[in-house]
């Protein structure tokens, strides 16, 4: 996404106005422009001079965010700053201070010393003239001091776009040109020696109300520049925080400080206690406890030893340590956080659709709306000036700006709350949709669990023989059983596989014979060759295809299953050798988590590889509702597209597994301690992996998106009241009345209210489970787990072979005859015009033997589905 600064905006009628005349650009694909930030993002391969003309000839100027600072290694947010700097507040003070000196002194000419009788310089005495050039020259003043909305305005007029600065324009100029008519006619008849007539036209001066209308709207203005200004204070904290300097280990041993854009990859730089940790690296010595709540939220500090990773920015509060430099510049995770947040205020949400569809015809319908309450006054009888007044305080009442501020306002807000606790949302759309999740799909290890799984069973076969494989390091049967499970699993990156590795390393079990020929069956278990020997280790499925498991061993299985283990099977040369059982520990947080999860109205359920009585164990001690067991990581995406079709889906995984499920989902959330391409697919990341912020996170969006809610109620609430009572609706009824100045003063204070109630979110505790509001999912899902146990027996008990070769009847018996002789395979279907054979099995059979089996009889499998 191209990122461009606009300048020029000042209501939600110029952010229509852009985004319509952008979108319009061939080969732009979406188009995003914020208000708040005075940002545009782009998608589409267009070039900028394009993009930036289009916004020109829509009467705005527009930047692109890359040529402003540069594109250094170094952490540089001077993009970022650029759009999040406050240049209206400098300038609207200024202003403001020199139109209210001005327009106390034309007050105390008009309404002082005509309401008031406050005393007048002799000069003036008698001089009604007078009086009125004074007062016209100290308009001038003031609306050339607040020439901006005028410029504004009638430019936006011209170009057919008219915006709330046009309101105020033509409100502010209607008055002044009326009063000015006025003084023309009292010089006429102070000419003619008519002194009484001249009086009596000072009553149809307006000269305060044109000047009072420019001067309350710029106090609005700067209330809510000010106002503003604090929605983005979370992202320009983080900013910050990044390090200015690094201490780097030089080639000959000794220490330099350096600029942080002259770190380099690998470089070694050292941390000593109190300091920032300058980039992200890995501890290669020492030791140290580091607070990074700046960047997780987690105010309890992290230990870290050595292999371990440390972020910029965060606090190294004891030990020295010496680290290696692992990413620079926009790659730290301080830079990809500011980056996320940056991103997600230059988004829109779905909801925001709504006030933009109104926007873009809400100027031009209260110009028309003023127009006819001018006519509508007259018809009735009333003098000019009377309908005259009316029409402006139509003009002035009317607020766009608090229907274009009503979202983003909000949605900056959430993300600054998010960001501070460690909940990123990478876009205004994820913020939104969070909040309407009704189901939460949680993957199993690394989710729920730690994903730290140790070995607490190993159950040897007394088939085993030390006959069939001898050394003299083994001591015991269990000794060979784990020797040759090392051999296995040491080639494996499994979570399971590294449990096994580190239980014999803590044994001092050595070895050094080694395995050929691995081969990892995906989802299902490992192969390789030991000498003469083929040893396996997987899961009962996988293993059960080549050894045959029953009596005390299919007992001690089932018996580590229904206490949440998982029995892993090895075998050797076709025989079972035993069983190792893996277990992993629940995470703290997640009885708890998913406890408020049920009591928010979710449905929680968790996804699993584990067989059914496992998942069943640590489903139900973990509090889920509903369990999915013996999913294979490609059928996660299946679950969840099956899931959706039931309601709005969060996914919750770390894995590259979970990467396309994450995706699918109606709002992807990584655990942050995941892998990179798990948080690059999802919608949400949590940087302190507990389910804690998954609950939290949906909270925060359901109070932002009530928040946007009482925001555009407000702005329609407040223009459907205010602009009948200022076209004088009710002057018959009640005998109400608005006057202009009335009329500014709300327009002013309109989007600071919208503004204020945004920040009111600040207040809001998303980890206070004791306001959520109680209620039950009913939500009925039984079709699903029904339709994936069918999906999953199917894919169990039947396989799709493409084979070439075949010619006739007699190419398909003999096909027929080799499949059928295979123990596990009940029948096959078998098509010589198809190239094809459909085998139904009764257990699991390798892909290898059913492919041997064919190619034997001399014919070639070409695929096994």
């Amino acid at each position: 996404m191209d990122k461009y600064m606009v300048t020029g905006m000042s209501c939600a009628a110029c952010q229509a106005r852009v985004e319509k005349a952008v979108k319009e650009v061939d080969g732009v694909t979406s188009c995003s422009v914020n208000l708040l930030t005075n940002s545009m993002g782009i998608e589409g391969n267009v070039p900028k001079e394009k993009i930036i003309k289009a916004v020109e000839d829509a009467g705005y100027g527009a930047k692109l965010m890359d040529d402003i600072g540069n594109e250094s290694s170094a952490m540089d947010f001077s993009r970022e700053e650029e759009i999040l700097k406050d240049r209206e507040t400098p300038l609207l003070k200024r202003r403001l201070i020199l139109s209210i000196g001005f327009l106390l002194v034309l007050m105390y000419f008009s309404m002082g010393h005509m309401m008031f009788k406050f005393p007048l310089p002799a000069f003036f005495s008698g001089n009604p003239v007078a009086n009125g050039i004074i007062q016209m020259i100290l308009a001038i003043i003031v609306m050339t001091i607040n020439r901006k909305f005028f410029i504004s305005g009638f430019k936006g007029l011209v170009h057919r776009a008219p915006n709330m600065d046009t309101l105020v324009a033509l409100g502010s100029s209607a008055s002044f040109i009326y009063s000015l008519a006025a003084l023309l006619l009292m010089t006429d008849a102070a000419i003619k020696g008519n002194i009484e007539k001249a009086f009596a036209f000072s009553h149809e001066f307006y000269f305060e109300s044109a000047a009072m209308i420019v001067t309350l709207i710029t106090v609005g203005k700067m209330l809510e520049a000010m106002s503003k200004g604090r929605t983005t204070d979370a992202i320009k904290g983080l900013m910050k925080l990044a390090p200015k300097t690094a201490t780097i280990i030089q080639t000959d041993g000794s220490e330099k400080i350096v600029s942080i854009d002259e770190v380099r990859l690998g470089d070694i730089f050292v941390v000593r206690p109190g300091e920032n940790i300058p980039i992200d690296g890995v501890v290669i010595e020492g030791n140290s406890s580091v607070d990074e709540s700046a960047l997780t939220g987690e105010s309890i500090p992290c230990d870290k030893y050595e292999g371990d990773e440390v972020s910029a920015a965060t606090i190294n509060q004891s030990g020295f340590i010496k680290c290696r430099a692992s990413r620079v510049g926009r790659d730290t995770t301080l830079s990809q956080i500011i980056q996320m947040v940056s991103d997600a205020a230059a988004t829109k949400a779905p909801i925001a659709k709504i006030a933009d569809k109104v926007s873009g015809i809400f100027v031009p319908t209260v110009i028309g709306i003023a127009l006819i309450t001018i006519i509508v006054w007259m018809i009735l009888g009333e003098d000019f000036g009377f309908a005259l007044s009316r029409g402006i305080a139509v003009l002035v009442i009317s607020c766009p700006c608090a229907l274009g501020l009503a979202t983003p306002v909000a949605i900056m807000v959430g993300n600054g709350i998010g960001a501070r606790n460690g909940i990123m949302f990478k876009t205004a759309a994820s913020l939104e949709n969070a909040g309407k999740t009704q189901i939460v799909a949680l993957d199993k290890t690394g989710t729920i669990t730690k994903g730290e799984p140790v070995v607490t069973d190993v159950f040897s076969a007394d088939s085993i023989s030390k006959s069939g494989y001898t050394s003299s390091n083994y001591s015991s049967f269990d000794d060979e059983l784990l020797v040759l499970a090392g051999l296995l699993e040491s080639k494996s990156e499994h979570p399971l596989a590294k449990a096994i590795v580190k239980h014999i390393n803590d044994l001092h079990i050595e070895f050094d014979e080694d395995i050929v020929d691995f081969r990892a069956v995906f989802g299902k278990g490992l192969e390789a060759k030991l000498g003469d020997s083929i040893i396996r280790g997987g899961n009962m499925e996988f293993i059960s295809s080549y050894a045959r498991i029953q009596g005390e061993m299919l007992e001690k299985a089932d018996s580590y299953a229904s206490e949440g283990k998982t029995p892993m099977f090895f075998s050797r040369d076709n025989k079972l050798i035993g069983i190792i059982a893996v277990a992993d520990t629940i995470k703290e947080d997640s009885e708890k988590a998913i406890s408020e999860l049920k009591n928010m109205g979710i449905k929680v359920v968790m996804l699993t590889g584990d067989n059914e009585k496992t998942a069943t164990a640590i489903g139900k001690k973990a509090g889920v509702d509903e369990i999915f067991a013996e999913i294979m990581p490609d059928g996660k995406a299946k679950v969840i597209d099956r899931l959706s079709k039931c309601g709005k889906v969060a996914m919750v995984g770390d894995g590259i597994n979970d990467a396309p499920a994450l995706t699918i989902a109606d709002t992807g959330i990584a655990i942050g301690a995941g892998t990179d391409i798990a948080i690059d697919a999802a919608d949400v990341v949590l940087m302190k992996s507990g389910l804690l912020d998954v609950a939290g996170a949906i909270r925060l969006s359901r109070k932002t998106l009530k928040n946007i809610y009482e925001n555009l109620f407000w702005a329609f609430f407040y223009n459907v009241i205010g602009i009948p009572l200022a076209a004088g609706c009710y002057i018959k009824l009640f005998g109400w009345a608005l006057s202009p100045m009335f009329g500014a003063a709300a327009m002013s204070l309109s989007s600071f209210f919208v503004v204020m109630n945004a920040l009111r979110l600040n207040l809001a505790d998303i980890y206070d489970s004791s306001k959520d509001c109680k209620k039950v999912n009913s939500l009925n899902i039984d079709n699903v787990k029904k339709e994936i146990k069918i999906d999953l027996e199917e894919n169990k008990m039947t396989k799709k072979m493409m084979i070439e070769g075949m010619m006739c009847a007699h190419c398909e018996a003999n096909v027929k005859k080799a499949l059928e002789a295979l123990e596990g395979v009940e029948n096959a279907q078998v098509s010589h015009e198809k190239g094809e054979a459909i085998v139904s099995l009764s257990s699991e059979v390798d892909n290898d033997i059913l492919k041997k089996a064919v190619e034997d009889k001399d014919y070639k499998v070409t695929s096994i589905d």
